[in-house]
């Protein structure tokens, strides 16, 4: 059926009346999406860290930045804590998914670590702890969601730096004396599988020493790996920034590290950890 025109033109009042109308549901639609953008932010930013612990002679600072999309929640942390003997926790981790539940995980997912190293400062054993944790509450959490990680340990005595992975990006490395590099990038055998996957996962423990000035940085996937370059050529650009960074603030490193997320084209949420031992 052909609807009819009426026979009476808008006269000029009406058609602004009308313009009126939809002017002041786009600016409703555009303060709505505005709220939504400013809370999700500040549900992330209160999810974390507003700065992490250091020790004599050990300084660490991270970075966060939301998902390009400004409406997703992400998955992706950093957290740091002291031991009752004195010595340092850290981790840095990824969740799958960008939605609230994601975010509900990833909450838990830093209590889990937590309350895991309570029993033991030993990074293997803290994330087998923690991937048992989450598998016993996988129905209350999200059946079928996982999170990579990296949780780390140092012991300012020993000055040695204990680190675990769980399906995690590697760490990123370079010392004031000129030497630098990815760690094991290609040897799986370091690797465990990402937590809540699978039971009885084990992970094994790498070491390293400091002997002087040297800085370690661990990122998540949304800083490295993107529509405009792959996982191994966004970590070169993280080793560059590294290189250039040794003997930094470590919050300046961060945020010089941080800007790789820029040049990667993902629309992922992304998480920088560095640790600068003096």
């Amino acid at each position: 059926m052909t609807r009819r025109r009426s026979s009476h033109p808008a006269s000029a009042n009406e058609l602004l009346g009308r313009l009126e109308r939809l002017t002041a549901q786009a600016l409703e639609h555009v303060e709505l999406q505005r709220a939504r953008v400013e809370l999700a932010m500040a549900l992330q930013r209160e999810m974390l860290p507003a700065a992490l612990p250091g020790l004599p002679g050990l300084r660490a600072a991270a970075r966060y930045s939301p998902a390009r999309h400004g409406l997703d929640i992400g998955g992706d942390w950093y957290d740091g804590f002291v031991f009752p003997d004195g010595t340092l926790g850290l981790s840095i981790g990824d969740v799958q998914g960008h939605d609230v539940e994601a975010a509900v995980y990833m909450s838990q997912v830093r209590i889990g670590l937590r309350a895991m190293a309570t029993a033991s400062s030993d990074p293997g054993e803290v994330l087998s702890r923690t991937n048992e944790l989450l598998l016993s509450m996988s129905e209350g959490l999200g059946e079928g969601m996982f999170a990579t990680c990296c949780f780390l340990h140092f012991d300012p005595v020993s000055r040695v730096l204990s680190t675990a992975r769980a399906g995690h990006v590697p760490a990123v490395w370079a010392s004031a004396d000129g030497r630098s590099g990815v760690e094991d990038t290609e040897d799986t055998a370091y690797v465990g599988l990402p937590l809540g996957i699978e039971s009885g996962e084990v992970y094994p423990v790498t070491r390293r020493r400091f002997s002087g000035p040297e800085a370690v940085v661990l990122v998540t996937d949304g800083v490295v790996e993107g529509p405009s370059f792959p996982l191994e050529t966004g970590l070169e650009h993280v080793l560059q920034k590294v290189r250039a960074g040794v003997g930094t603030d470590p919050g300046e490193l961060a945020a010089e590290v941080i800007k790789v997320a820029d040049l990667t084209g993902h629309q992922d949420d992304a998480a920088v950890l560095v640790i600068c031992h003096e």
